[in-house]
């Protein structure tokens, strides 16, 4: 078990380091450009919550950091599972959100939905803050239901500090309903986000050919090399949703969480929060000249040393 909180610990720090600088990076260019990507205000919030997720988790896995705030043990417990839980749902809220802005900046002027691409930014503002509303509003019984770990029978611990009181059998079935119906949407969204992204890809490769049998030298566009990644951040997103899922349903039905099955979800649930900024990082294009740049300014302040 001490082996798997080191790895936790390890990737985590991993996850907020990444995040951290990937918002950074994306607050100076909106700050430096008039006119940025669509894409970088949507990962400029993708990073602060996965940033707030990882945080919290980290200090609800801790002891010395949950034990070192000075608040009462129920206080402690309901604002940290609150905020672990919408930045959850942020999480993939704003990957949704993230499909759908590509697929809008990568259709065509006949699609239907081109017709947002003069307002894209607005409306991303507007979305953004619905999707906050919603999972500020969705995920309000965590604040009622939490409560510090006790010695009662009826509790279900959701970590070594806190746990969930029962609840009535009618209302736990509605709020699982609306919390899997929410979660299928979004899923769905990305899924068919996905397949339009893919045949988008599959025509780009066509029309690569036909230039490559004409002698005519094809060059990766931006927009494809966009495409691609956020077809792989959906896909590993969707395949840890689902693990993660089937994890959390056998624990919610049997009513128990193992320690272990508890760390092993923990590491499963932040593996999307660390995985994807690195994905981000290393195919944007404007972080690689950066680096480059960088690189090339290191050696020659080596070579003046010399």
């Amino acid at each position: 078990m001490l082996s798997l909180k080191h790895v936790y610990f390890f990737q985590a720090g991993i996850g907020i380091l990444a995040n951290t600088f990937l918002l950074v990076f994306h607050i100076f260019t909106i700050h430096q450009i008039h006119r940025p990507r669509p894409t970088d205000m949507i990962t400029c919030q993708l990073s602060f919550v996965h940033i707030v997720m990882l945080l919290t988790s980290l200090d609800i896995s801790s002891a010395d950091m949950f034990k070192s705030l000075g608040f009462p043990d129920d206080l402690k417990c309901k604002v940290m599972l609150y905020v672990s839980r919408v930045s959850r749902g942020l999480s993939i809220s704003i990957t949704c959100l993230l499909s759908i802005v590509q697929v809008i900046t990568i259709s065509p002027s006949s699609f239907y939905l081109s017709r947002f691409k003069q307002k894209l930014t607005h409306y991303i503002v507007i979305a953004f803050f619905c999707i906050c509303c919603f999972n500020l509003c969705s995920n309000s019984s965590m604040v009622i239901n939490t409560v510090a770990h006790s010695n009662r029978t009826n509790l279900l611990n959701v970590n070594k500090y806190c746990s969930l009181t029962t609840i009535n059998s009618i209302v736990r079935a509605l709020y699982r309903m609306l919390i899997l119906t929410q979660n299928i949407f979004f899923v769905g969204i990305m899924l068919l986000s996905s397949m339009y992204m893919v045949i988008f890809l599959c025509s780009h490769q066509r029309k690569s050919e036909y230039l490559h049998s004409m002698s005519i030298s094809p060059r990766t566009s931006p927009a494809k090399r966009a495409t691609c990644t956020v077809l792989v951040l959906l896909s590993f997103f969707v395949i840890m949703y689902c693990v993660d899922s089937i994890i959390s349903f056998f624990s919610a039905v049997l009513w128990k969480y193992e320690p272990v099955v508890l760390g092993v979800q923990t590491l499963v649930g932040n593996i999307y929060a660390t995985v994807s900024p690195l994905v981000l990082i290393s195919s944007d294009k404007r972080i690689a000249d950066i680096l480059k740049k960088v690189i090339n300014i290191c050696q020659l302040f080596q070579e003046l040393v010399k």
